[in-house]
């Protein structure tokens, strides 16, 4: 999907755009190739080719991720599990930059990145395993190039920076062979003292990182004018590396912008920052609630530049789809959401002597001693009945 038949700078039909757009509003401009009308439009640095079918695959993709997304709202409403955080309204920056990332690429989520984990082919299932408290969320980061969702906002920034400056000194950088690091964050995390410390050492070592922040708006209730008074794009210059700012809301901006910063970062470019420019359409995550610090017309506005809205737009205009296949898209979504449902409502409740697994490779004399005598502490219940052994145990549900 868009390796190898995606190409950068070609020449296209529609009139070329200005510079960027958001100049009316005193910022600095931001990268887009699709309006929220769904018109087409070129850049003099950032563009791509798309073939019909690429188009219409990555409005598969956005339809798909959000469908599952709300069926993680649905499953937390309904008690199913503990958390969810909703990537509601930021697909088109996950699926854009997921699609651009290369095979030999290395990805360091936040907790929110269940459209990039879903463009790298990993199972849906496994943030739900972690919401649901089933398990604490492993994924094989060896795998699929996707290191496993970081909970304490920013720290990914710093684990990524090493992993980069590790591929560096292996020397897998100068070509089209060499390997990139892609790290997300948001605009919350930008003020973290790790982000910026990850910075430094991206910039000074020259690693072949790319830093991806998804401006959503709001770090929870905070507003990004109250984090910063400049554009996060400006943090860059700041640090000695280039800086980009696309629409957040523009799949094939996100695309052109995510690919060209990988490709420069595996040629040894070093470091590179992306500013995407988005909005979270739900709540942080299920415990808070938006309504508390921003206004119904503010959200209205954003709908009206919806990502999966405008390139639906898009394919209407150019006769690249029609309603059989809007049709034939959200069928498919819906059936995915059913069968995740099912899979998630059926997975075991872990038992008590489960958290002494996987702590360490080899074990420990510690926490053999440790999982002794809480196997000890659980059969001193066998003698209080089957009712209170249950409850101990883990026999019967809780949540």
């Amino acid at each position: 999907m868009l390796d190898g038949q995606a190409a950068l700078g070609g020449a296209l039909d529609p009139p070329t755009a200005p510079a960027s757009a958001g100049h009316e509003t005193g910022e600095p401009e931001f990268v887009q190739l699709l309006t929220p009308d769904g018109k087409r439009l070129t850049h003099p640095e950032y563009d791509v080719e798309f073939t019909d079918d690429e188009l219409r695959d990555l409005y598969r993709d956005m339809v798909v991720v959000r469908r599952l997304d709300a069926e993680g709202t649905a499953l937390q409403r309904q008690g199913e599990l503990a958390l969810w955080a909703s990537l509601s309204g930021q697909e088109a920056a996950q699926v854009g930059s997921g699609r651009a990332l290369r095979p030999q690429d290395m990805v360091f989520p936040t907790y929110r990145e269940h459209g990039v984990l879903y463009c790298r082919g990993i199972d849906p299932i496994k943030p739900f395993v972690l919401f649901r408290g089933v398990a604490h969320g492993g994924i094989d980061p060896n795998e699929h190039k996707f290191n496993m969702y970081t909970i304490v906002v920013g720290a990914q920034t710093l684990h990524a920076t090493g992993y980069a400056m590790g591929v560096a000194l292996d020397g897998k950088v100068g070509g089209d062979d060499g390997e990139a690091v892609l790290a997300y964050f948001g605009d919350g995390a930008s003020s973290q003292g790790d982000v910026n410390e990850s910075f430094v050492w991206a910039s000074v070592f020259q690693a072949p990182i790319v830093f991806f922040c998804q401006n959503n708006q709001y770090a929870i209730s905070t507003p990004v004018e109250r984090q910063t008074r400049r554009a996060l794009v400006h943090r860059a210059s700041g640090f000695g590396f280039p800086g980009v700012r696309v629409d957040g809301n523009d799949v094939l901006a996100c695309y052109a912008v995510t690919r060209r910063a990988l490709d420069e970062a595996r040629h040894g470019q070093g470091p590179y920052l992306i500013e995407a420019c988005t909005y979270r359409m739900g709540p942080h995550t299920t415990s808070d609630d938006p309504t508390r610090y921003r206004t119904a017309s503010e959200v209205e506005t954003w709908q009206g530049r919806d990502p999966i809205l405008r390139l639906r737009r898009h394919l209407e205009s150019r006769g690249l789809a029609d309603d059989a296949f809007f049709d034939e898209v959200a069928a498919d979504a819906a059936r995915q959401a059913v069968e995740l449902r099912e899979r998630v409502l059926a997975m075991p409740d872990p038992q008590p002597m489960d958290m002494f697994n996987h702590v360490y490779v080899e074990g420990s004399p510690d926490l053999e001693a440790q999982r002794e005598e809480f196997a000890r502490y659980l059969a001193a219940f066998a003698s209080e009945g089957p009712a209170m052994a249950a409850e101990q145990t883990g026999g019967g549900r809780h949540r």
